[in-house]
C-alpha cells in the first residue's frame, strides 16, 4: 500500500511539473528595447554620410521620429532604415519612423 502511494505521489509530482514547465514565461533579463541587428545593417548604416537632423524630443528607442525627418532605407534589408538625429546614428521602422536601435 505503502509503495501505491509513493509512486502515485511521483506520478502527479511528475505530471504537475510538466504542466507547470509548459506554462512558464521567460522574461528578458535585461529589457532595453533594442533589438539586434544583422551586422550588415550596422556596418552599411556606419559608412553612410547623411546630414544630421535637429530633433527636440528625447531619442531613445521607442521614440517615433515626426514624418518630417527624412529617412533612408537600407538596401535589400527589409524592415530597416536610418536616419541621424542629433548626431546620432538611429535605426527606425520604416512604416513608422519608430527608433529601434541607437548606434553609438
Amino acid at each position: 500500500m505503502r509503495k501505491t502511494m509513493l509512486a502515485t505521489a511521483a506520478v502527479t509530482l511528475t505530471v504537475c511539473s510538466a504542466a507547470f514547465a509548459q506554462s512558464t514565461v521567460i522574461v528578458d533579463p535585461a529589457p532595453t528595447g533594442s533589438i539586434v541587428l544583422p551586422g550588415e545593417v550596422r556596418t552599411y548604416v556606419m559608412e553612410q554620410q547623411v546630414p544630421s537632423v535637429v530633433y527636440e524630443g528625447d531619442v531613445v528607442v521607442g521614440t517615433t521620429l515626426p514624418e518630417t525627418v527624412e529617412i533612408h532605407e537600407v538596401p535589400d534589408m527589409d524592415g530597416y532604415a536610418y536616419t541621424v538625429v542629433n548626431n546620432r546614428r538611429v535605426i527606425v521602422e520604416p512604416q513608422t519612423h519608430r527608433v529601434i536601435q541607437i548606434l553609438e
